[in-house]
């Protein structure tokens, strides 16, 4: 049967390898931090228990033997092998534990945020993820920068210095009463004007993009209330007190019964992830961020 390739040891092929980028069992010795004698006991074993000479010693140092130098080609494969295998576990040993902290506000964390976590939770359930609830973008990102948060489920751009990615992108829609006598879509910007609209609180970053982008084309909204809530903006127009303007993320589960018209020109809002650029992340924070950009790469396609 030959000779038993289980007496090879790592540590052999260590040696090996070392010993062949520095043409010198001295220096492989100090890189090793191991004595000369121990690196030539490595070798010498090796060398008998394949039957071969690895390396000719000469003035030139220790140099590979033609079949040294191809068994060194299956020793680094080996050994990176090895390495992935160490690098995987210590992944693995992160991900035993601890909680991912995800800040984001009302219309991603309906939207998204439910179906991301749990798929996290069916693949780690020993790690929790818990949310840190924001009403404005600037929360979201103040959360990050502040390390009350791990990841950050935002708009993009972003003002501020973080690593993002783009998940997903919506499309602002006109959501109308139920007996609106409007029956062209889209509608037109004159159409819209004649609506009361229900809007939330000024601070809010997807009603500044509206307001924004109206008066790009200097057409301009009639405000009537401002409400928070999505749920009361789009109970309100149920009754008819009147019209809002909403991203489809938000209001998919909601509208059966209400009217919607796109806006006279398209309004996207890119929604992405963010984590600190410079920030210390344990394994289960890239493994819920890796998660997150499948799926936003799902939602595009």
């Amino acid at each position: 049967m030959g000779r038993r390739r289980d007496k090879i040891k790592v540590s052999q092929l260590r040696a090996l390898l070392s010993v062949a980028n520095y043409h010198s069992f001295s220096r492989a010795a100090d890189e090793l931090d191991l004595s000369q004698s121990s690196i030539s006991h490595a070798i010498a074993t090796l060398e008998s228990e394949l039957g071969i000479s690895l390396f000719s010693r000469g003035r030139q140092g220790a140099q590979l033997t033609p079949v040294g130098e191809r068994i060194l080609v299956q020793v680094q494969t080996i050994l990176s092998a090895l390495d992935t295998i160490e690098a995987e576990a210590h992944q693995v040993r992160g991900l035993t534990g601890g909680t991912v902290r995800v800040a984001t506000f009302r219309s991603l964390a309906t939207s998204f945020l439910p179906q991301a976590i749990a798929q996290f939770n069916d693949q780690f359930p020993a790690i929790s993820v818990a949310l840190v609830e924001c009403v404005y973008q600037e929360e979201v990102e103040q959360a990050l920068q502040d390390e009350r948060a791990d990841i950050g489920l935002l708009h993009l751009p972003t003002e501020r210095e973080f690593e993002t990615w783009e998940l997903f992108r919506d499309e602002f829609l006109v959501i109308l009463p139920p007996d609106s006598n409007n029956s062209k879509s889209p509608l037109s910007w004159e159409e819209i004007a004649q609506y009361p609209m229900i809007l939330s609180p000024g601070k809010d970053s997807c009603d500044e993009m509206v307001i924004q982008h109206f008066a790009r084309y200097q057409k301009s909204l009639k405000i009537a209330y401002e409400v928070r809530e999505a749920s009361t903006i789009l109970s309100m127009v149920r009754q008819g007190l009147g019209a809002t303007i909403m991203h489809c993320a938000e209001i998919a589960s909601f509208i059966n019964d209400l009217r919607i018209s796109p806006l006279p020109v398209p309004l996207e809002r890119i929604n992405g992830v963010a984590i600190m650029k410079e920030g210390l992340h344990l394994p289960a924070t890239f493994m819920f961020l890796e998660l997150l950009k499948s799926m936003g790469k799902a939602h595009l396609s």
